[in-house]
């Protein structure tokens, strides 16, 4: 594939007009400032000369607009003034289902005076058991909303049907793509098209080059505004819930441009496994770790395993700081 990056402020209709009468396939793309043609086959694509292009570059890997083949410089995400991909690692905490107001207000409080940044939390919960807690829906994200305005922190919550693209857009601050929703491609599409910041999460099975490639789908929407989420994969070991892939995550971050999260909570199971892998994905370069957090996990409704307490939250808190200032950063 070939990415044409536009001349600035040029009449495009020339080069649109010989791709409509080549037997190229193609599509633009206006992202990071910079309007963008995607034009493939390489064959079809080489034959394409025009005033209109600047930078004529091949991609070799199947997710063009995620590479940093063409993009060099680390993306940085904001999530309101939080900004995601820089010097500083943001971590994100809450509870893994809302369940009520003052849950939800409780860790929210707490989680900003240990130092989170943004406010997660669960309305729309996906379980594999029907008969599970299934989230209290556009009530929890309302609830969310109001704890983000008494704590200041913006939410990043997960979106799970489309039909609730609308709610997303009035209440939520920046939109996440689950696990198990990582190759749902219209969903992708959708919340490409919504314009927020979104956490994409890496599917259980996925390998780390569909990662990136459902990564595209949103990008291909004029939304560069995405964080990679490693959340762990499905494989034989059953110590842990999931196996948290720190090796993916880095070789992630040597093939794109945008910045890369760690979920330890999903994969530990268990909340004494939760500040090692934290602290690891912290030491193997993630930007951003997101983690559950509740004031009585014990009777949660949801994951009650691997959720802390605030009184561990803290403690973990502080021990990310000490790993962040030895690398050279700051939470």
């Amino acid at each position: 594939m070939y990415m044409f990056i536009l001349k600035k402020g040029i009449d495009e209709s020339t080069l649109k007009e010989k791709l409509k009468s080549s037997s190229a396939s193609y599509k633009f793309v206006n992202i990071y400032g910079m309007e963008i043609a995607l034009v493939w086959p390489d064959s079809e694509a080489e034959k394409i000369y025009d005033y209109a292009i600047e930078i004529s570059t091949k991609i070799k890997r199947p997710f063009p607009l995620a590479s940093n083949e063409w993009k060099k410089e680390p993306t940085k995400i904001r999530v309101k003034d939080v900004e995601i991909g820089g010097d500083k690692i943001v971590v994100a905490a809450g509870p893994c289902a809302v369940e009520s107001e003052e849950q939800t207000l409780t860790v929210a409080k707490a989680v900003k005076r240990a130092g989170a940044s943004l406010l997660r939390g669960g309305a729309y919960k996906p379980r594999t058991n029907p008969y599970s807690f299934q989230g209290l829906g556009e009530e929890g994200v309302k609830i969310l909303m109001n704890a983000s305005q008494e704590t200041g922190l913006p939410v990043v919550t997960e979106i799970m049907d489309t039909r609730d693209i609308d709610v997303f857009r009035k209440y939520v601050d920046m939109v996440q793509i689950g696990a198990r929703n990582g190759q749902n491609f219209n969903l992708l599409r959708e919340v490409g098209k919504l314009g927020k910041p979104v956490l994409l999460k890496r599917g259980m099975a996925n390998t780390v080059e569909e990662w990136l490639q459902a990564s595209e789908y949103i990008l291909s929407e004029n939304n560069g505004n995405v964080v990679l989420c490693e959340r762990g994969i499905r494989t034989f070991e059953k110590a842990t819930r999931f196996t948290l892939d720190i090796g993916g995550m880095i070789a992630a971050k040597t093939m794109t441009h945008l910045p890369v999260c760690a979920d330890p909570s999903h994969p530990a199971g268990k909340r004494e496994l939760v500040h090692s892998l934290a602290l690891a994905s912290v030491a193997a370069g993630a930007d951003m770790l997101i983690i559950e957090v509740h004031p009585h996990p014990e009777i949660a409704l949801s994951d009650s395993e691997q959720q802390l307490t605030p009184e561990s939250f803290e403690v973990l808190m502080n021990r990310i700081r000490g790993v962040a200032n030895a690398l050279g950063r700051k939470l």
